[in-house]
């Protein structure tokens, strides 16, 4: 068995284990430990609790030994330094013309090394800038690229729940979430309802989905009930139905029941059907004997229809003759009254007589009787 704490060396950050030696220590001290970029002061977040040692594995480095009031002055000053070392990095980005965004300077413990943070759309060629910064600050110049994700944790915020963001109050690591997390829980896929301020899917879709899921946390409890899918043949309680639609937070489904009639039960009051027991219940239905069809009633018998288009000689008839006809729905209609003058019925009949056109043309367009075509007068 080992002992092991837990320490953090950002204010919210991931922890990295430790072997605390012959130190007490307990969470809230102040410490100095061994890291890849040297000596770093962090915090204790966890009392020393032992593990089981695995074959292996690497050994874990030793607390080097508390924080004392000179630590805790340098790491004051080492804040005030990072201030000015922030407003001269912003000028030389501007001298440059750099396409970047500077979000934190920070300082070792040792002073030994600045790391520069700053967020870009792309590949940034910053070699001349790591010169300037050199010659000003006389120390190793480090300029780390971030995401969106980070850039939020380290400057922080207000959700859109009200709260403060969780990345930057006790989230250590980022953990992976996906659109499908979002499906699973019933959410509006909508990108502006379910992503954070830094325009990422919100760190929270993380939290309840294995409650929606079975996921491996679900594993070493009960096996849980699942829910019934939609539109299939259950079994209720009321009688059989068809699954409409289903509620995963509160573990309901909602039914149709046969008779017509709409349901909500919750997933352990409900057991869904096999194949043969649907089929089972389907053969009475279709032996019941159908019903014989519908008398029709006595209908009047139609009158006969009479030609659309009438011949010359009906027509011809219905004027002159007042003949009496009958329109499409079999109703008598008074013959048809010629109002007209008798110059213009004469104009009309002369419409209607052949020309003589031999005539005209042996003649030169005269007729024989020398009056221009007109009757000898008398």
């Amino acid at each position: 068995m080992q002992q092991v704490v837990s320490v953090r060396l950002q204010e919210v950050g991931k922890l990295y284990p430790y072997d605390p030696g012959q130190l007490d220590l307990q969470p809230g001290d102040k410490v100095i430990v061994d890291t890849q970029r040297g000596m770093e002061c962090g915090t204790v977040m966890t009392p020393p609790r032992e593990v089981v040692e695995e074959e292996g594995r690497e050994k874990l480095s030793v607390v080097h030994r508390k924080a004392n009031e000179q630590d805790l002055q340098r790491l004051a000053e080492n804040k005030e330094r990072e201030q000015k070392a922030y407003a001269i990095c912003v000028q030389k980005i501007h001298q440059h013309e750099l396409a970047m965004k500077l979000v934190k300077v920070e300082y070792t413990f040792d002073r030994n090394k600045i790391v520069f943070y700053f967020t870009a759309d792309g590949r940034i060629d910053f070699r001349e800038l790591v010169k300037d910064l050199a010659s000003v600050f006389h120390t190793r110049i480090e300029l780390r690229q971030i995401g969106v994700r980070d850039e939020a944790k380290i400057m922080g915020g207000i959700g859109c729940c009200g709260r403060p963001l969780c990345c930057a109050s006790f989230l250590g690591e980022f953990q992976p979430v996906s659109i499908r997390m979002a499906k699973e829980q019933n959410l509006s896929l909508n990108p502006t309802k379910i992503s954070g301020i830094c325009g990422r899917l919100m760190c929270c879709l993380k939290y309840e989905n294995d409650t929606y899921c079975a996921g491996e946390c679900m594993k070493r409890r009960k096996p849980q009930v699942q829910a019934p899918a939609q539109g299939s043949r259950v079994a209720t309680v009321d009688g059989d139905g068809k699954v409409i639609s289903t509620n995963e937070q509160r573990r309901t489904a909602t039914i149709l029941l046969d008779s017509s009639r709409t349901i909500v039960a919750s997933w352990e009051d409900i057991v869904e059907k096999d194949e043969e027991d649907q089929e089972t219940a389907v053969q009475p239905t279709e032996m019941e004997e159908k019903r014989p069809p519908r008398e029709r009633r006595n209908q009047r018998p139609r009158r006969p229809r009479r030609p659309r288009h009438a011949s010359g000689e009906e027509q011809e008839s219905r004027r002159h003759d007042g003949h009496r006809g009958q329109d499409k729905q079999g109703r008598q209609h008074r013959p048809h009254r010629d109002n007209r003058g008798p110059r213009e019925q004469g104009h009309e009949n002369r419409r209607h007589q052949p020309r003589d056109r031999h005539n005209r043309r042996d003649n030169g367009g005269h007729s024989n009787n020398g009056n221009g075509g007109r009757e000898p007068q008398a």
